[in-house]
């Protein structure tokens, strides 16, 4: 064999193996190309190998420099297959099923926005167009903005120790729910009016959206921890007819035209008069809320002047809103994490 075609074929060769090896996407493709250009007894290394000794004793020293290199050539491509094989966990040393880079690629489970959390968003943006500012208080009160500030009396039996979650600090024995002190887990969002009207003077107009807690027995309207929506308008001449139009519109942007509102009397020591609002569904009249125009006492507790400044304020149940709107009957189904169930909304 002449040298230049022994040069051309060693090169051919090494372009040949060097293409085989990066083509080489699975074990068994490494596999084929190892035994078809490096196999110890049939590889086409071995067969050129042979040929050297039809060179003449001249042209053996450049063959056999170019035998070597792409040698060298070949053997670099098969370790460079090798170890992306083993990254990719289909290498020999690996276990695991292979990668077929055809196949379509597996979709992600994406998690979802819980319906609470979307009622939330959506409220925000109904009372933010009916100019209302989003406002936020601590979910560990003192009992001073929980029930002084709001002119509810130590003996009222909204302070029962029963009724809230006082919290015992470090070194007490006890917790005396009267002391202006004591902590407990807000059992309203009215909290957060008392802290705003504390350090702004009118006008005001805000809501407070986040958790409340009550030990209530759980059942299919109550729960022990759940949201509320405060709303708070404080002015000049602001007026019960500005309440009751302020929920209606609330209401019919929320719950759909359609709905049902109804408004009865109702007794709260922080707002006088007051009323219960109510909407009706299958059949039955459900409360979602509680509102009234602001008693002069919270309003000089704050440091208002009653005579030259009035409002209203309402608290309503994010639970009871989101139930009636994705017509969910039991508010247990809201926490209990069944992926079946949130996966609908």
């Amino acid at each position: 064999m002449e040298l230049d075609e022994f040069l051309t074929t060693l090169e051919t060769l090494a372009k040949q193996a060097e293409q085989a090896f990066t083509d080489a996407v699975e074990q068994e493709l490494f596999e084929a190309a190892r035994v078809q250009f490096m196999g110890a007894r049939s590889g086409q290394m071995k067969t050129l190998q042979k040929l050297m000794g039809g060179l003449s004793k001249e042209d053996r020293p450049a063959g056999g420099k170019k035998l070597n290199e792409v040698k060298n050539r070949i053997q670099a491509a098969m370790e460079s297959a090798s170890q992306r094989l083993d990254v990719a966990g289909t290498g020999g040393s690996k276990s695991g099923p292979m990668i077929d880079a055809t196949l379509p690629g597996e979709r992600r489970h994406l998690g979802r926005v819980h319906p609470i959390t979307q009622t939330i968003e959506h409220l925000k943006d109904i009372m933010g167009r009916l100019g209302f500012e989003v406002v936020e208080g601590p979910e560990v009160e003192d009992t001073w903005h929980n029930f002084v500030a709001l002119n509810i009396p130590e003996d009222h039996p909204a302070r029962d120790p029963l009724d809230n979650f006082y919290l015992s600090v470090a070194g007490q024995t006890s917790v005396d729910a009267n002391a202006h002190a004591a902590r407990l887990l807000r059992s309203q969002t009215s909290t957060v009016q008392i802290r705003v009207m504390e350090n702004r003077q009118p006008p005001i107009r805000i809501i407070s959206l986040g958790r409340v807690y009550r030990p209530d027995e759980a059942d299919a309207t109550h729960f022990p921890m759940f949201h509320q929506m405060e709303g708070l308008w404080i002015d000049t001449h602001v007026t019960m007819a500005q309440l009751k139009s302020v929920l209606r519109m609330f209401a019919t942007s929320y719950l759909g035209a359609d709905v049902t509102i109804r408004f009865r009397p109702s007794f709260f020591p922080f707002t006088e008069p007051s009323v219960e609002a109510d909407f009706l569904w299958n059949g039955n009249w459900i409360e979602f809320g509680g509102a009234g125009m602001v008693d002069p006492n919270v309003l000089k507790s704050v440091g208002y002047d009653p005579e030259q400044v009035s409002g209203f304020a309402f608290g309503l149940g994010v639970e009871r809103l989101c139930m009636r709107r994705h017509h969910v009957e039991d508010i247990r189904d809201l926490y209990r994490n069944d992926l079946r169930f949130l996966h609908q909304f």
